[in-house]
């Protein structure tokens, strides 16, 4: 079977022993370890017997590796990739059987985990290869007149922007941007940029929850509630925030919200799903759902199988390490570099201040003497570190995205490196 009956009735109420065993992979001492704090971890790091929150057994990074780019590609750990090699060996036995009865009710049932994970119910979920995927079926299944607008950023990743210049290329909406100054994090200016850039002509409001280009979390509650009462549909690019933070779809407010499974929920790569209020009816509309929300049908077709159960094994492993606890450790890093970053003074921090608009992301600008790319490549050929160049259009200066993998040590290790190169 493609997935064991142990993996398949994986519920909330299993604890993160039973589920971390059931991997075949930690030891109870090795889960006994996970108990304990934060720093005491970072001072085991150098063991070898514990990376972060988990072990280090779990990643395959190369020897010395310093990766602090989740952000961007999470890693997959052991576990999921074991769950989602078996699924694909298991689909290979006999493609139609497996294919087309096995994987198809294993498929559905990780897209009711997925849609439990971000609180919603399953019939408003479907399933894609990447918040991409989800940004374009939401902008190609809208039905558009010329001089409709799209209200959005200029801080948007283009992934969830192409979609809004497509619909306008081919459609005549007009795409109105909302400034955001690199190192603006007053919540409140950015609601009333939005509320002062809404015309009668507006149908959709677009913005990411965590900025990819500065990691600050964008007020969507306000926003959404803003973008309601003119009438307009709200669509958060959710691609840096599920599995980094908790993300409560219906708390937040959207009509729809499209994520990715291969950054911070590091499973396999070209997995993810968006979510679409039942609210909406048939107003988004693609092709690949004419067929229904099922995760294979007519319109959708074959899908990536082994990916798919890789995501819901990746949804257990986060969900048994626990959401707050990863969110807590994350910030707790994002918190200590910010402090260190202080005593270097050739970096000006970007991003926004421990607080209710901080993320696990940072960035940093740089001085005019060095790029992002020189720094970039600096920190890799030195020093084994990967970090984020941000992109030029938005400032020069990069970006550092941490993780249940990482350590105190890790973040103390960065700082150093930093003073070294910027000296």
């Amino acid at each position: 079977m493609i997935l064991d009956d142990t993996v398949r009735h994986t519920d909330a109420t299993r604890s993160r022993r039973a589920f971390l065993t059931s991997m075949g992979v930690l030891s109870t001492a090795a889960l006994g370890r996970t108990r304990a704090t934060s720093n005491s971890l970072a001072a085991r790091d150098a063991t070898g017997q514990l990376r972060g929150l988990v072990p280090a057994a779990h990643y395959l990074f190369d020897p010395g590796l310093v990766y602090l780019n989740t952000g961007s590609l999470g890693p997959t750990p052991l576990p999921v990739l074991d769950r989602t090699v078996a699924a694909w060996k298991d689909l290979e036995r006999n493609p139609v059987f497996y294919g087309y009865s096995r994987a198809t009710r294993a498929m559905d049932e990780v897209r009711a985990k997925a849609a439990a994970f971000v609180n919603c119910k399953a019939d408003e979920l479907v399933l894609t290869r990447c918040t991409t995927d989800g940004m374009n079926w939401v902008a190609q299944g809208l039905t558009w007149s010329a001089g409709d607008r799209v209200l959005t950023t200029d801080q948007e990743h283009p992934g969830g922007r192409v979609c809004w210049d497509y619909v306008a290329r081919k459609h005549g909406v007009v795409v109105d941007e909302v400034r955001i100054s690199p190192g603006e994090n007053d919540p409140r200016v950015i609601v009333d940029g939005f509320a002062a850039a809404i015309t009668p002509r507006t149908r959709v409001v677009a913005f990411a929850h965590l900025l990819s280009s500065t990691g600050l979390r964008m007020p969507v509650r306000e926003l959404a509630a803003l973008a309601r009462s003119h009438g307009c549909l709200v669509v958060v690019d959710g691609a840096q925030a599920v599995g980094a933070i908790h993300v409560d779809v219906k708390a937040l407010g959207c009509h729809a919200y499209a994520t990715s499974g291969h950054k911070w929920l590091l499973g396999p790569k070209g997995t993810g799903w968006l979510y679409l209020s039942e609210e909406l009816g048939t107003t988004i509309d693609p092709i690949a759902l004419q067929s229904g929300r099922a995760s294979y049908s007519d319109s959708s077709g074959v899908g990536n199988i082994p990916g798919v159960l890789g995501l819901g094994a990746a949804i257990d492993y986060v969900s048994a390490i626990g959401m707050a606890r990863i969110e807590a450790h994350n910030l707790s890093l994002r918190s200590r570099l910010h402090a260190a970053l202080r005593d270097v003074p050739q970096l000006r921090v970007i991003s926004a201040a421990p607080g209710p608009l901080a993320s696990p992301l940072l960035t940093f600008a740089l001085p005019e003497r060095i790029t992002s790319q020189a720094l970039y490549q600096q920190l890799m050929d030195r020093h084994q570190m990967m970090v984020k160049m941000v992109p030029a259009q938005w400032l020069n200066g990069n970006r550092i995205s941490t993780h249940l993998f990482n350590t105190d040590r890790e973040v103390d290790a960065l700082v150093a490196a930093l003073k070294t190169e910027l000296a």
